[in-house]
């Protein structure tokens, strides 16, 4: 079970000590997850930032790459509004849960394989709790491959692709999409309307899925 003083990685562990001596007023601890316990819509970033998660203790709030995840959330309906800024300001999900592959904060952003392993019980977890006819939708490639470990599959048998979906058994589908991060977004490897694309498709297949089944 997620605790949010896990000290499983040893590195994760002495760095987030670090950084809260550098900074007593952050979070510095593991990230639990945020929004709807009964979501339908599972959303894997990557882990905590340095200025963001980290420091506000929720995913992807107060850093950049949370501006155009909480905006499109908002625009589709699984946000009360459009801007994360701190765990006070009033944000509620519905329909939807956000976490991230690696729940501690890494150096440089950049967590090893070792501790992708050790942290994934956690998703594996999150993904067991999800009802039949849920989406993961996975925020880059490092997500994409946690939530294939998490389920037991080879990483052969779905490959990361933007905008790629794959249906995994009957009752779960995995969509994938590029990392809304500053580099992504800048580059415009990925544009928000690729953005909203992917949220377009995956809204209308949730509510497609509550009319079969209701």
């Amino acid at each position: 079970m997620f605790s949010i003083e896990c000290r499983k990685c040893q590195r994760l562990a002495e760095f987030l000590d670090d950084v809260r001596a550098k900074h007593p007023e952050y979070f510095g601890k593991p990230v639990p997850s945020f929004g709807d316990p009964q979501a339908r819509l599972l959303i894997v970033g990557l882990a905590p930032g340095m200025h963001g998660a980290n420091a506000t203790g929720r995913p992807f709030t107060g850093d950049y790459a949370g501006i155009l995840l909480y905006e499109t959330l908002h625009e589709y309906g699984f946000s009360n509004q459009a801007v994360s800024e701190h765990v006070d300001d009033g944000l509620a999900l519905s329909n939807c849960r956000i976490t991230n592959a690696v729940r501690c904060l890494p150096p440089g952003n950049k967590p090893t394989t070792d501790e992708v392993k050790t942290c994934n019980p956690y998703l594996k977890d999150e993904i067991a709790s999800l009802k039949p006819g849920s989406i993961v939708l996975a925020l880059g490639g490092i997500a994409h491959s946690a939530v294939m470990r998490a389920l037991g599959l080879k990483l052969s048998a779905h490959k990361f692709g933007h905008a790629a979906q794959h249906v995994i058994g009957e009752d779960l589908l995995l969509v994938d999409s590029y990392h809304c991060s500053r580099y992504n977004t800048q580059t415009r490897r990925l544009t928000p309307d690729m953005f909203r694309s992917v949220f377009h498709d995956l809204r209308k297949q949730l509510d497609e899925t509550v009319t079969v089944t209701s």
